[in-house]
């Protein structure tokens, strides 16, 4: 009896724990929006700084019935994607190769770890002389900003693998590319995925500040055309959109990575 008790009050504390986390998620969602509320009808604020949230909203429904506004979203999300995909693979290589051999790491991971916090909007004038200024420098500064969390987080977890994993493939003379897709990649491949989670974020801001620099094109200018025209309403409604992306792909990142890790125990 008392062993049923003790087990049946250990199941029920998990989900007392997450009850309270998502009240005071609640709690804080909820006291950002009074807050904000209170700010934009005080009018300490220069007009439409802080519009109200009615303002907010309805400039969503408008910006969403707006067919326009899907054709610059895919063109971002278009940018961001392939930004994503050439920085990520490129990193992952990188990373693999770092967190194989001894000697490329003491020479190149430094470099990495002081490029790594360096704003990358300072390559893209050298991005826009590359690849001119069409998609062609958005995707470029994507993929820039995508490769070092992905390289640095598959250099590190390439030196967490179980030794015993590589040995055996040695002992069956798995060739680089065997023990690359058969040993390394399985192994690490729930640190990869939080390294390209981190990756995806930075691909975002970095290919949004590409558009608000020069486009004619994508949510980027957009909502520095908001900003210019002072349509402040307009300007966080694409934030928000912008923002719900961002936690939705971030998501399908991390789940993808868990139910990996959760198969592969």
């Amino acid at each position: 009896m008392a062993e049923t008790v003790s087990v049946g009050a250990i199941a029920t504390k998990p989900a007392h724990k997450d009850n309270s986390v998502l009240k005071l998620r609640i709690a804080i969602v909820a006291t950002i929006l009074v807050v904000w509320e209170l700010v934009a009808a005080s009018g300490l604020l220069y007009r439409d700084v802080v519009p109200s949230l009615h303002a907010i909203v309805f400039a969503l429904f408008k910006l969403l019935a707006a067919p326009e506004f899907y054709w610059h979203l895919s063109v971002t999300l278009g940018e961001v994607g392939a930004g994503v995909a050439i920085g990520g693979i490129l990193g992952l290589l990188a990373g693999l190769l770092l967190g194989a051999n001894k000697l490329l790491s003491q020479a190149y991971e430094s470099f990495l770890y002081y490029l790594g916090p360096t704003p990358k909007i300072i390559f893209f004038p050298i991005m826009i002389m590359w690849f001119g200024v069409g998609p062609g420098s958005k995707v470029a500064m994507g993929a820039v900003s995508c490769f070092f969390p992905v390289a640095l987080s598959a250099a590190a977890a390439m030196r967490e693998i179980d030794q015993v994993l590589i040995k055996v493939g040695q002992s069956f003379r798995a060739n680089p590319w065997q023990m690359a897709t058969k040993i390394y990649l399985p192994a690490m491949r729930l640190p990869v995925a939080n390294g390209f989670r981190l990756g995806m974020g930075v691909a975002i801001i970095g290919t949004l500040l590409a558009e608000t620099k020069l486009s004619n094109r994508g949510v980027g200018f957009l909502i520095i055309q908001a900003y210019s025209l002072f349509d402040m309403p307009r300007m966080y409604a694409m934030l928000i959109v912008l923002f719900v992306f961002a936690i939705g792909a971030n998501a399908v990142v991390g789940l993808i990575g868990r139910r990996d890790a959760i198969r592969q125990r």
